[in-house]
């Protein structure tokens, strides 16, 4: 088997490191990289910092084969990709002749005027194979220097992406001989912990090699992401459903789906497959259940609508709550969600109801702690079914968990 590449990606911009952008490059170059037999060993964020973009370029020299830098490449004085690269190579930066043909080109087809500073983008280190930019102007660029090959590139994600795609994953992949794939699939199980996930296939996570498992957790449920390394793409997807058949057979009850899919979209599916209709009543959710469902395409077949009834006045004059329940039960209460599931249904005149009713904080109401969350369903003329919960986190987590936990409660109750 071909020794694995060993990758990294550096990510450069102050803003980045302030949150003021999201460094969604990354995410997608590895995912790339891993299709083509590279494995990603290291994420790393620096600012617009010469010294210390020299001190990051410096320790990736040591410890990777593939370094590839996003960022830092345009014709502002603040972008310093390329001198502080250079410094560490001890090679000259010059100017590009296709590149600034390029760039002047693109100006005079969106008939602009370009300033003296966007020859800088034409610049590159010597040695460098241009790789071309069709979308935007600065260019991508790969060099050798050492054991390790450097592949610059723009920070816009569209052009990143461009450059990568046309030149750059062909020139990586020619001057690695790469003939090895890395293919990923992730497991999604709900209805069951990490920890208690992690104890049903300990014996697996502890003696795993190829595939890898690596348990990944999010709030209401939990993923285990299975990667395989082979010198075909077959041989992987054999390997990860080998190790998926025997993770199914211990776990298999709490297995919803992979990849992509979400409780939602199962939830969505499984309606549809029935031909059924949902509606919702909403109080400390505020409406999140039924945004979740109207979010997927064909939401008009199936979702009737919903109500949101924070007060209790609007639970008893819109959703007709008996005044009794409430002043009895209180507005969190099994009475009051089950009353909520019911009335919903018959006024949207759907084939199922559910209710979200609780204490998101951040204080306790009606004696109930803060987390306390009644969640009611009704289907036709069936029995309502109630379930208490009790969530930890902040008001919006707790909000967020409740309408996880209703979407799981909805699938296995389709499910069955």
């Amino acid at each position: 088997m071909t020794q694995l590449v060993k990758g990294e990606i550096i990510a450069v911009g102050t803003e980045l490191l302030l949150g003021q952008i999201v460094n969604s490059n990354a995410q997608w170059v590895s995912q790339e990289l891993a299709n083509r037999g590279v494995g990603v060993f290291y994420h790393t964020v620096v600012g617009d910092n010469l010294n210390r973009l020299q001190s990051q370029f410096k320790e990736s020299a040591e410890r990777s084969d593939l370094v590839i830098i996003t960022g830092g490449l345009g014709p502002t004085d603040d972008d310093l990709t390329r001198e502080a690269a250079a410094k560490v190579m001890g090679k000259e930066i010059v100017q590009d002749d296709e590149a600034l043909a390029s760039i002047e080109s693109y100006y005079a087809r969106n008939n602009q005027q370009m300033t003296p500073n966007n020859k800088r983008q034409a610049r590159i280190i010597e040695g460098g194979v241009l790789l071309s930019n069709r979308v935007g102007m600065a260019p991508g660029f790969a060099v050798q220097d050492g054991d390790t090959l450097w592949v610059f590139l723009p920070g816009v994600p569209r052009e990143m992406k461009a450059i990568l795609q046309d030149d750059g994953f062909k020139y990586i992949e020619k001057h690695f001989s790469i003939n090895q794939t890395i293919k990923s699939r992730m497991l999604r199980f709900i209805g069951i912990g990490e920890s208690q996930l992690e104890h049903d296939l300990k014996d697996l996570i502890d003696g795993q090699t190829n595939p890898t498992i690596a348990p990944l957790a999010s709030a209401g449920e939990v993923g285990l992401r299975l990667t395989a390394r082979a010198d075909d793409e077959q041989v992987a997807v054999s390997l990860i459903e080998k190790a998926e058949r025997e993770i199914k057979e211990r776990v298999g009850e709490y297995f919803y789906g992979t990849d992509d899919d979400s409780i939602q979209s199962k939830v969505m599916e499984l309606l549809k497959e029935n031909n059924l209709s949902i509606s919702a009543a909403e109080s400390l959710t505020g409406g999140r259940f039924v945004d979740n469902i109207v979010s997927f395409e064909g939401a008009s077949s199936i979702c009737k609508g919903g109500i949101v009834a924070y007060s209790n006045e609007a639970k008893e004059n819109v959703l007709d709550i008996p005044s009794l329940v409430l002043e009895e039960y209180g507005a969190v209460s099994e009475a009051c969600a089950l009353s909520m599931a019911v009335n919903i249904t018959e006024k949207l005149r759907s084939d199922i109801g559910i209710s979200f009713t609780g204490v998101a904080g951040p204080t306790a109401s009606e004696g109930k702690e803060v987390g306390t969350v009644y969640i009611g369903i009704y289907v036709d003329d069936n029995q309502p079914i109630v379930k208490c919960f009790h969530f930890n986190g902040d008001r919006d987590m707790i909000r967020h968990r409740s309408v996880k936990k209703g979407f799981e409660l909805l699938y296995y109750l389709l499910k069955s």
